[in-house]
């Protein structure tokens, strides 16, 4: 009995020692294959570089040569990448300018752009180029050169003999001071008005001095109605007359346009500093085109004198087909060349252009 009961439980012992045999290589299996429940992480993904390059650009020609002044620019095509912060010309009297010298700073981004060239020697030969910026640096351009124009150191003298000074400005011929005549070419007398009664209804060629002060004529010039520039014996002296509407527009052109030519245009110096003819702040003045604008002030049609010191009008040739002459202002408060028309009994300053 004890036999038997050996043999049955050896047999039971033996089926699980084969049971076990068998499961131990599963088990072995799936620790292979199931390691652990961390889920594998993605690769991160690669991120192109992207290289910025210089801007690309080229110079425009230089134009509208002065003595002291030129206009130039440039286009730029490609910002190479990155926005162009900052853009403009730098020149030099050697090759290759660069911007840490003269330079121009005109806005940023790309395409074309306009620069004034300002401060100038007259008679220099000069170099210039574009310039841009973007996050790579600095990139110039091609290169272009001139010559500024002449200082023509000349003089005339009108019927009296009073001299005046001739300067050049573009293609143009001015006169640097203004008129102070008291006779037609031909040597007739101009009539001076003094009082306000007679001034309101003088209908032919007059002229006067601001307060009827002599200091006032030698300083800034008589003041005429238009009827005087107007008459047929001559104002100017001959080879000159008073321009003419489009003559004056020629010059503001010339000189960036009337809201900014009138900078160029007047005298420097200030009253309040003895340094000047013009009150304060004379805004803008530079005088970089000679032609030495003073503020000579004006006679109002009714006699009255106003604003010597602050503002010089000039009368243009051409009148308006009917009672007013165009005219055009220099101002003490802006840097501005302003065209306006007034009554041709107004007395305002005169500057004569060459023939």
């Amino acid at each position: 009995m004890i036999k038997a009961w050996n043999r049955k439980h050896s047999l039971t012992g033996s089926r699980i020692t084969t049971t076990l045999a068998m499961m131990i290589p599963l088990i072995a299996i799936a620790l292979l294959v199931f390691p652990g429940c961390t889920k594998k992480s993605d690769p991160a993904p690669v991120v192109p570089t992207v290289t910025i390059l210089a801007p690309i650009l080229t110079t425009s020609a230089v134009t509208a040569i002065g003595q002291t002044t030129a206009t130039c620019g440039g286009n730029i095509s490609s910002d190479g990448g990155a926005p162009v912060t900052a853009r403009g010309v730098c020149w030099g009297l050697a090759t290759a300018p660069l911007v840490t010298g003269l330079h121009t700073t005109d806005r940023s981004g790309t395409g074309t752009f306009s620069s004034q060239l300002t401060g100038l020697t007259a008679n220099t030969h000069y170099y210039v180029r574009a310039w841009a910026t973007n996050s790579q640096g600095t990139a110039y351009s091609n290169e272009f050169s001139f010559t500024t124009l002449k200082v023509v150191i000349d003089s005339v003298s009108d019927v009296e003999g009073n001299i005046y000074h001739v300067v050049p400005i573009g293609t143009q011929s001015w006169l640097r001071e203004n008129l102070l005549v008291s006779k037609y070419r031909n040597g007739d007398a101009i009539p001076k008005v003094t009082l306000d009664a007679q001034w309101k209804i003088v209908t032919t060629g007059a002229y006067c001095t601001y307060d009827n002060l002599a200091a006032n004529f030698t300083a800034y010039g008589a003041l005429y109605n238009f009827q005087a520039l107007a008459d047929t014996r001559g104002l100017c002296p001959y080879g000159w007359h008073v321009p003419s509407d489009a003559e004056w527009t020629q010059l503001a052109t010339f000189l960036g346009g009337s809201n900014s030519a009138g900078g160029p245009m007047k005298s420097t110096g200030t009253i309040e500093q003895g340094t000047g003819l013009w009150y304060s702040p004379n805004t803008d003045a530079t005088n970089s085109s000679g032609f030495t604008g003073i503020p000579g002030g004006y006679r109002i049609n009714y006699g009255t004198y106003y604003s010597i010191g602050n503002v010089g009008y000039f009368w243009s040739s051409s009148d308006t087909a009917s009672a007013n002459g165009w005219n055009y202002v220099l101002d003490a408060n802006n840097g501005k060349l302003l065209r306006n028309f007034n009554l041709k009994n107004n007395g305002f300053s005169v500057r004569c252009c060459k023939d």
